[in-house]
């Protein structure tokens, strides 16, 4: 197993993790510009971005976890940073087309 894989997961893994929390209820949040999410996103999710996360954390902590997602997964883990500091679970997804790909799977 590479150090990527390490680090990030292998794709089927990835994807069986985002599955199985998408599965248990998950909240899908995308946090790119509106911009970006205007251009295409995952079906289901809801737009908030980055620039906006930390003020509107408190509307995630009823959230039992969160999917989260962006362009490349960059915005998403420093999301991810955020919202494991306010105590709320959180996956980095990537990608919103990783996680359209895991809703028709």
């Amino acid at each position: 197993m590479g150090l990527l894989s390490l680090l990030f997961g292998s794709g089927n893994s990835k994807l069986q993790n985002i599955k199985t929390a998408l599965n248990a209820g998950a909240l899908i949040v995308d946090v790119r510009s509106s911009a970006e999410y205007a251009s295409g996103h995952a079906k289901g999710s809801i737009n908030m971005p980055l620039s906006v996360l930390q003020s509107g954390v408190k509307k995630l902590k009823n959230t039992s976890s969160v999917v989260l997602c962006c362009r490349s997964g960059a915005r998403a883990a420093s999301a991810q940073i955020i919202l494991n500091s306010h105590g709320i679970q959180s996956i980095n997804a990537g990608s919103w087309q990783t996680v359209e790909s895991a809703l028709k799977n």
